[in-house]
């Protein structure tokens, strides 16, 4: 009896005991709430290593993590990160930038000092630093996705500690927005040569947050970094944070009950799986969420289009005057305003987004149903065509948007078939020209017009550039070629709308609406800005209790 007593005693007190230390985790936990930042990735997270950051679910964490040598604000205007200056000389194509020498990389044992060492050391950063990321990023045995963003570079170089050049093989003035993408961070080849292929999991950079842990598709925790170089404009070390830390729910609706629980601070995006329970038709926060919630939106650098493919020999993609009826055959307005909540802009005007230097309130298609209907019959005219028919490939997620331009269109005469594959597969099958009509969006890969108009540059026609549509005019590519050499970006601009005006009027494409950014945010969140490329920047962010 006396040992049973002693084992009830012993579990009723071990179970205080943990109930007790239970309680004040929770207690601690609670406390420090304040200081993490929550979010959903619903994407797995493939990389942290940054010469592979070519999606938002790398680039997010990756923006964290890392800093190049220039950053751009919430209003896309080029500034220094790493780089506190540079000049540029036009007559030779050189960039020269002068470095920060304040700029350490993260603590980690790659850096101890002697072999007897066990604490984490770091080193600062120094311009041949730039040199080995810059050779990463081109090595064919690395094979990094973003090895194109240095394809117009003749020679890059090292002049002293603080100083890197690098020289163009031609002009090209959107440069240095290309330097702010996160494949161009600087890493540490003490680091990569150490973890080798396991960098990936194992990220070790200058930015305002640090890599803790990471179980892939569970969790992943960033922490402060604690001799991160940027200050608040009151001298305050960034970041505010503590931590930032990353769950993986693989679906939307999940994602969204998180946030309506309070278990994470924001999401990003407008799901048709919630997107009539957070937002009115007309583009509100519905009354329900206002306590707890703001809805912030901004221009999102992303054109949302069907493309037609030029080289088709259907008659009715050669016909210019059949592809004018379809633009004009449908209500963009009526499609944001419906299918998308209000969340995106009706694109009535050129291919450029709203947003961007080069985008302007150019003629391009609105409703006119009874002139859709006029050029179906001239079309049917000049062809002896009697029953026009186009086929759209799309994806999934914007059945709705081609079902709709469908029924629309059967009501000025011309038959639509819609072809529903995987993502994976629509992209190979535009790609390679096997599509007359398909589905597409464009996001900027850096914040200059030029980055739009590639895509009916003639020499980037798929698969060796992005030029989807096989779209090919000599008028627009010597303008194209023209704009490169011009450094003025109100010069360069006027070409850009040229440019614009020439491909609506050609009409290889059917451009549906020019995004936006949209965010969900908890209250208790500030310093959480938007911006066109809609990334994710935490070291100005702050949680109140």
């Amino acid at each position: 009896m006396k040992r049973q007593f002693r084992l009830v005693t012993y579990f009723i007190s071990a179970t205080c005991a943990l109930l007790v230390l239970f309680s004040c985790t929770n207690a601690t936990t609670s406390n420090r709430d304040h200081l993490v930042f929550r979010y959903n990735e619903h994407s797995n997270i493939p990389t942290l290593d940054p010469a592979f950051a070519r999606n938002p679910q790398s680039i997010w964490p990756a923006n964290q993590l890392f800093n190049g040598l220039v950053q751009l604000d919430d209003a896309l205007n080029i500034i220094p990160d790493i780089a506190k200056s540079w000049t540029v000389n036009d007559s030779t194509n050189t960039y020269t930038f002068n470095l920060r020498s304040d700029v350490y990389f993260h603590k980690n044992k790659v850096f101890k000092n002697t072999e007897t060492t066990k604490l984490d050391s770091t080193r600062t950063v120094i311009a041949s630093d730039f040199s080995y990321s810059f050779d990463r990023l081109i090595d064919e045995k690395v094979a990094s996705s973003g090895s194109w963003v240095l394809q117009n570079v003749h020679s890059y170089r090292a002049e002293n500690d603080t100083t890197f050049s690098v020289q163009l093989k031609r002009p090209f003035p959107a440069f240095l927005g290309l330097l702010s993408m996160r494949y161009c961070s600087v890493v540490a080849k003490e680091a990569v040569e150490f973890y080798g292929s396991e960098f990936r999991r194992n990220p070790v950079g200058t930015g305002p947050f640090k890599f803790q842990l990471w179980e892939e598709n569970i969790k992943l925790v960033l922490r402060k970094n604690p001799l991160y170089f940027e200050k608040d404009s009151e001298g305050n070390q960034l970041p505010y944070l503590e931590s930032i830390a990353v769950t993986f729910l693989p679906d939307k609706q999940s994602e969204f009950l998180q946030l309506v629980q309070g278990k994470i601070d924001f999401i990003s995006g407008l799901d048709s799986s919630y997107k009539d329970e957070l937002v009115t038709t007309k583009g509100q926060l519905q009354d329900k969420y206002k306590d707890q919630l703001k809805l912030v939106t901004g221009p999102y650098l992303n054109t949302e289009y069907l493309g037609f493919f030029m080289e088709s020999k259907s008659p009715e993609i050669k016909s210019k005057t059949l592809r004018k009826a379809i633009n004009y055959g449908f209500d963009r307005v009526k499609m944001v305003t419906y299918l998308r909540n209000g969340m995106g802009i009706p694109a009535i005007h050129g291919f450029i987004p709203k947003g961007l230097p080069g985008f302007d309130a150019i003629d391009g298609f609105t409703y006119q149903p009874k002139k859709a209907r006029d050029l179906v019959a001239q079309y049917k005219a000049e062809t002896g065509d009697e029953f026009p028919e186009i086929s759209i490939g799309t994806n999934s997620q914007y059945l709705d948007l081609c079902e709709y331009i469908q029924r629309e269109l059967q009501k000025i005469g011309i038959a639509v078939t819609i072809e529903v594959v995987p993502p994976s597969t629509l992209r190979q099958l535009k790609s390679s020209g096997e599509l007359d009509v398909f589905r597409a969006s464009w996001v900027a890969d850096y914040p200059d017009a030029e980055n739009y108009l590639s895509l009916f540059y003639s020499p980037n026609f798929t698969p060796n550039g992005p030029n989807y549509t096989h779209y090919k005019n000599e008028v627009f590519d010597s303008l194209y070629v023209k704009a490169q050499s011009i450094s003025n970006i109100e010069k360069r601009k006027l070409l850009y709308i040229k440019m614009d005006s020439l491909v609506i009027n050609e009409a290889p494409v059917i451009p549906l609406f020019y995004d936006m950014a949209v965010r969900f945010v908890n209250k208790k969140v500030t310093g959480l800005g938007i911006n066109p490329q809609n990334f994710l920047v935490l070291k100005r962010v702050k949680k109140s209790k």
